[in-house]
């Protein structure tokens, strides 16, 4: 019997130590840097014959100079509205940005106004848009696969329905005019909230995109997509 149980515990140590080792190799391995992690969108990509390397090398030069312009406006107007907030002369400005953002309080205003960092920006435009590729971007400007609730407005429709439904995105008239919807749908929505709590306090963009969940339907693997791209791709830089 002791020799029956000297065996079944060497087994056991033995299955322990197998299980980290395939641990180590296989569930935390990690793809390579040039890895492309595309977040599923409504719309297919279009067929390119670019390779990867030259797909991010056009996304680059076509969005984040768009990116970067409209970051150095909403950059512009927090710090002048955090300077000002309590200036009697800025009283009806800020009263019109409490009103267009939803927001009552002057601590809510100012985390709505506070731009987030380039990278997050970066990574989710390139999960979106495939890397500028899908047809939402070509044929509508729409990096982020923003949804169209007005009927009226300039929009689009998905080759996919839910169920009986079309389901039609925004038309933007230029990229810049979509990146600013984006970061104020960011600001204004209550499913990020605890984002825009989080961004007062940092600008660390692996801590932050942990908020971002509710962006997509896969939930917090999204989260982790956003992470490898700004990773594996360096996108980190851009805030810097």
């Amino acid at each position: 019997m002791k020799f029956l149980s000297d065996n079944l515990l060497f087994i056991y140590i033995a299955s322990l130590i197998l299980f980290a080792l395939y641990d180590t190799m296989f569930i935390k391995k990690e793809p390579e840097p040039n890895t492309m992690v595309l977040h599923k969108v409504e719309e297919a990509p279009q067929q390119s014959m670019l390779s990867v390397s030259e797909k991010k090398r056009e996304f680059g030069n076509l969005v984040i100079p768009a990116i970067d312009r409209v970051y150095a406006e909403l950059e512009e107007q927090y710090n002048e509205i955090s300077k000002n907030i309590t200036n009697p002369a800025y009283k009806d400005k800020i009263s019109q940005l409490k009103e267009t953002y939803k927001v009552e309080s002057d601590e809510a205003l100012l985390m709505a106004l506070k731009p987030h960092p380039k990278s997050i920006a970066i990574a989710q435009a390139a999960m979106e848009s495939a890397w500028a590729e899908s047809r939402f971007f070509k044929e509508a400007n729409n990096l982020y696969g923003m949804w169209a609730v007005n009927k009226k407005g300039p929009r689009i429709a998905a080759s996919e329905q839910r169920g009986k439904r079309v389901i039609w995105l925004k038309k933007y008239s230029s990229i810049e005019d979509s990146i600013r919807d984006y970061y104020k749908t960011l600001a204004r929505s209550k499913a990020y909230k605890d984002f825009r709590e989080l961004k007062m306090q940092t600008d660390d963009p692996y801590l932050l995109v942990e908020k971002l969940e509710n962006y997509s339907e896969i939930g917090e693997q999204y989260s982790e997509d956003l992470t490898k791209i700004i990773r594996y791709n360096k996108l980190y830089i851009y805030d810097e």
